[in-house]
């Protein structure tokens, strides 16, 4: 399995760790949504089942395909190895439509496994992603038990957005690894790896939006975030007096199948008045750091709240319109 690209001091303290033959029971994956905690836990959760396992490795996370520890996880059939992660709600056909939280009765259902000794491995691995969505209280209490007396060979990898707001207590049984944003020259080799397609603007597009996270970046992909940019910039530039350019800006994200570029425009458009105050001073500058206040205001009551889209993004350009000269 091929490690995320970036956060490589995380990555070769937890190998360290697992080089050490203590490795601690429970860590807490920390950082930003998108910026591959998960699929590192993935990664990790693999190596750890083979080693345990025996037999020959290669250096580093590399687990070969003919691994018979890959092959059931691949095929979802590992008996020593659980992710639990939001599900499809009832009736949801798609798989999209995903519940709220993780419920206390996914946590309890790790109870059989932790009856007994791993099946196959010295360990077992369980995976909770995201470990912020837990049911409180009971989810999370129920988990906070086992981390208070785990299971043994047992190894909890907990994936944290915002580990702010777990229990305390969660958080003080877990070892903690913190992963930063990506720097933009590893964000540009990633959307580059990821989308071949993409031209330099829509790379660079989804780079001033993703603040250092691929997965966000790739959320936006195919969204021409770059006419997004070259609006805002506009109206920036010569005001909108007569307010058409508003108005079509308002209407064309307003639509149901625009809703994606919507949520977009609501995360560049405080961005592109940040990126716009640097060049000013005196009178300029303070037009400019309100109008960051006033749209980073916007965007998180218009998520909160779900304002009117048209009327959101109206207002939002009336904003960026007060940069003018």
């Amino acid at each position: 399995m091929t490690l995320p690209l970036g956060n490589d001091a995380a990555h070769q303290a937890f190998a360290a760790a697992m080089a050490s033959g203590s490795l601690h029971h429970a860590w807490l994956f920390a950082g930003p949504e998108g910026i591959g905690k998960a699929t590192f836990a993935r990664a990790a959760a693999l190596r750890m089942l083979a080693e345990g396992a025996g037999g020959d490795l290669p250096p580093g996370f590399d687990v070969p395909e003919s691994n018979p520890q890959r092959k059931l996880i691949a095929a979802g059939s590992h008996p020593d190895y659980r992710v639990l992660t939001r599900q499809p709600k009832e009736g949801d056909k798609t798989g999209l439509d995903l519940a709220r939280s993780i419920p206390i009765a996914q946590v309890r259902a790790l109870g059989p496994m932790f009856a007994t000794r791993p099946s196959m491995s010295s360990r077992r691995v369980v995976i909770i992603d995201a470990v912020d969505d837990l049911e409180r209280p009971g989810a999370s209490n129920a988990l906070l038990k086992n981390l208070e007396e785990p299971p043994e060979g047992t190894i909890f990898l907990l994936i944290s957005h915002a580990p702010g707001r777990l229990l305390p207590t969660i958080r003080s049984r877990c070892r903690q690894l913190r992963f930063d944003p990506l720097d933009d020259a590893t964000m540009t080799s990633v959307l580059r790896e990821q989308l071949p397609s993409a031209d330099p603007a829509e790379v660079a597009a989804l780079i001033r939006v993703a603040h250092g996270s691929p997965g966000r970046a790739l959320g936006f992909a195919g969204l021409d975030l770059a006419a997004i940019d070259q609006a805002l910039a506009a109206i920036a530039r010569d005001g909108d007096p007569g307010n058409g350019r508003r108005v079509r800006l308002a209407k064309s994200l307003a639509l149901k199948a625009a809703q994606a570029r919507y949520e977009a425009f609501l995360d560049r458009a405080p961005a592109f008045i940040a990126g716009v105050a640097p060049e000013r001073q005196g009178e300029r500058l303070r037009i400019a750091l309100d109008g960051y206040d006033a749209a980073r205001t916007l965007a998180a009551t218009a998520r909160a709240l779900t304002l009117d889209a048209q009327a959101t993004v109206y207002e939002m350009a009336g904003i960026v319109a007060r940069l003018a000269r």
